[in-house]
């Protein structure tokens, strides 16, 4: 070939070198841009973040402070009478079929005798005046029955809810509230721990009630289909866990008393000659040092926590749909409670605490229909309304009460796409708040 065709032949692939090279270089120039907005994508969302998370957690932490200032206004909580009402004892065994079921057979009562539940004198509640029958319930116009019982269609069943012991949902003292602080949104629950089965009976270091504690436990986990294999992984684990610190029921302060040597100083300017030194006994110095009930709750409250306990297969859903989300953890107290409250408690959580008396389920059964018309007042109250029962009931005393006295608070905080939240376990009494352990996240 000669010289001028080898010269043709190189000018003419120089246009697709040129293009190769051009492509090459649009293709570098893509990647390093899209490498760039992706970085700097990242960088703003983190600092998004950052900032979203720096008003949630601020706002999660007033809402705490605002809540446990409220409560300690707040007086005992107050119990509200559910005679003409379905019972919340049992919706947690109900699928969610069973439910829907059991809202449209009430939808349909309602609807053919709307004012039978303010009818009976025994479904007084939050009332002022007896006299004023405007007052009786919180309604104002017993012509309008959209009042009664919050019901706003009797048509729609969706529009019921099924009362808790105080008026809201269980385990609701009241209902949660929505407010906003800054750019966060948040919600303050407060939730009946003495409505909840105390996982510390299964630690009781009393021989003398072991045998009726783990059938109480037994009971519960059975209600809530957990199998046995899982039962007895738990009962292994709270084993354990009571090695370290066996549970009581019977707290109180607790004195100890420590000698702690004192150190001396060893003077400069005279010194004794080693033959003739003398030997002293060390000076010391006696400590006291007081622990409180609630320290003692704490340390129940931090093992239960800690991952000591596979709380999955307890948080597995048993039901879970737009308005009922159930599992075995939702009805177990995890914060070392003592006592079980039998005005609030769902069935299966009595009947776990009259186990340690006997004919659990009998009792459980007629403080839950007697409960619905007028709540108890105290125990006696109990034991004279079961009088049949009384020797059962005594047995089971030091583990039941009719008021509760802890709770735990639930502040969750949403800021943009950042989230903060807060457990705070107290116990009240009058007008004294004790905080037993917080949880945050």
């Amino acid at each position: 070939m000669s010289n001028e065709g080898l010269n043709n032949c190189g000018t003419g692939n120089r246009p697709g070198i040129v293009l190769l090279v051009t492509l090459v270089l649009l293709v570098v120039l893509s990647t390093l841009g899209y490498t760039l907005s992706s970085r700097l994508a990242a960088r703003r969302h983190r600092d998004r973040y950052i900032i979203d998370y720096q008003a949630a957690r601020y706002g999660c932490d007033s809402a705490v402070k605002y809540a446990i200032a409220t409560l300690e206004d707040i007086d005992e909580p107050e119990l509200v009478a559910r005679p003409n009402e379905p019972d919340f004892s049992d919706l947690f065994i109900l699928s969610e079929q069973e439910y829907e079921e059991l809202l449209a057979e009430w939808a349909v009562e309602k609807a053919f005798s709307p004012l039978e539940s303010v009818g009976d004198d025994n479904d007084i509640s939050d009332s002022n005046d007896f006299n004023d029958v405007n007052e009786i319930g919180g309604i104002t116009d017993f012509n309008d029955v959209n009042q009664v019982s919050g019901i706003t269609d009797f048509n729609d069943p969706n529009s019921l809810t099924v009362r808790g012991p105080y008026g809201p949902a269980w385990p609701f003292i009241t209902e949660p509230v929505e407010f906003e602080i800054g750019p966060a949104t948040v919600r303050i629950e407060i939730e009946d721990e003495n409505a909840k089965y105390p996982v510390g009976w299964a630690m009781l270091d009393d021989t003398k009630v072991k045998r009726e504690a783990e059938a109480g436990l037994e009971t519960f986990c059975e209600w809530m289909d957990v199998n046995e294999v899982q039962i007895d992984e738990l009962k292994e684990e709270l084993k354990q866990i009571s090695e370290m610190k066996p549970f009581k029921l019977d707290l109180k302060s607790i004195t100890r008393v420590e000698r702690v040597p004192m150190s001396t100083g060893t003077s400069t300017r005279m010194r004794t000659p080693i033959r003739t030194r003398i030997t002293r006994t060390p000076r010391v110095r006696t400590t006291r040092t007081t622990i409180p009930v609630s320290a003692q709750i704490a340390d129940y409250a931090k093992l239960l926590h800690s991952s000591l306990i596979d709380t999955e297969v307890l948080a597995r859903p048993t039901i879970i749909s737009e308005r009922r989300k159930e599992s075995a953890l939702k009805y177990m107290g995890m914060w070392g409670s003592r006592k079980v409250n039998i005005n609030t408690a769902p069935r299966h959580v009595l009947e776990a605490a009259f186990t340690f008396g006997g004919d659990a389920d009998e009792i459980a059964e007629e403080v839950i229909q007697r409960r619905r018309i007028k709540p108890f007042t105290n125990i006696e109250d109990l034991k004279r309304a079961l009088f049949g029962y009384s020797n059962a009931i005594e047995k089971c005393e030091k583990y039941i009460t009719t008021a509760s006295k802890f709770f735990t608070i639930k502040v969750t905080a949403v800021s943009g796409v950042a989230k903060a939240s807060a457990i705070i376990a107290i116990t009240k009494e009058g007008k004294k708040i004790v905080k037993i352990a917080v949880i945050s996240g």
